[in-house]
């Protein structure tokens, strides 16, 4: 009996393998249903990450991926509710089912995915670097032996290693604190997303974004492994976003320009 019994479950396994479906991901859990019996939308977003997530004037959280989350929300029929993450914990957040998904400027790499599922790039951003004007950093050659700040946990350390290895390389918890770093004087340069960096020069004019763009960052919401009712949610809200001109807008809205990378669009 028990080897018939064993018959059986090879049977099934193949039958489901042919039918293209994971066992694991055909028991994987109704998220959406959770969210909806819930009556909100766990997000995890980062409070320090201008101008994708972070805290205004008035201490609210705001900022261009909070607004897409909020956009899905509105397609769910929810409420969301932002949970502050960084770079290091937003993944371990997400797994462990204390939000929902995670929109955190996240690069999607091979390494990620085999944590975690993920949307489409619904952001397409380059790294690159920013000094005082009065700086003899003019691009990554003039790195060797100067002391750059950058996020841990992100691919944008390894990036910066590979790009200037003559550099030392400082790492920081949160984009604030790799700021506050240069601005105080103990580091010669912050590396980061193009944008991000953009969004701490607006109210520095002391400062100065160089020229060089040493990496290609596709931005992707998060979601727990074999989730796929929820990334079919996310996924759909950014092609309904970008075909009504909403995602053209949002974009507008934060980053002062039209957005020059096209989202991916299903028919």
């Amino acid at each position: 009996m028990i080897r018939f019994n064993s018959i059986l479950a090879a049977i099934a396994a193949v039958a489901i393998a042919g039918a293209g479906v994971h066992p694991a991901s055909a028991q994987a859990p109704d998220t959406i249903a959770q969210i909806k019996q819930r009556g909100k939308l766990l997000a995890g977003v980062k409070f320090d990450t201008p101008p994708f997530g972070f805290l205004n004037e008035k201490n609210e959280p705001v900022g261009f991926d909070l607004d897409i989350v909020k956009k899905v929300a509105e397609r769910i029929g929810v409420p969301v509710e932002f949970v502050k993450v960084t770079s290091p914990t937003r993944i371990p957040l997400l797994v462990s089912g204390n939000v929902d998904l995670s929109a955190a400027s996240m690069t999607h790499t091979q390494e990620r995915d085999k944590t975690i599922d993920f949307s489409i790039t619904y952001y397409t951003g380059a790294q690159s670097l920013i000094v005082p004007k009065a700086s003899t950093i003019k691009s990554l050659k003039d790195l060797a032996g100067k002391q750059v700040s950058v996020q841990q946990g992100t691919t944008l350390e390894k990036n910066i290693a590979a790009a200037a290895p003559g550099a030392k390389i400082v790492a920081f918890k949160d984009y604030n604190s790799a700021w506050l770093a240069l601005v105080q004087g103990r580091v010669d340069a912050l590396t980061g997303s193009l944008n991000i960096l953009q969004g701490f020069a607006k109210d520095n004019k002391d400062y100065v974004i160089l020229p060089d763009r040493f990496s290609v960052e596709p931005f992707g919401i998060g979601v727990r492994q074999g989730d796929s009712s929820l990334r079919d949610a996310v996924n759909f809200a950014l092609q309904d976003m970008w075909k009504s001109g909403e995602y053209a807008e949002l974009y507008k809205k934060w980053f002062g320009a039209e957005p020059d990378v096209p989202l991916e669009v299903w028919p």
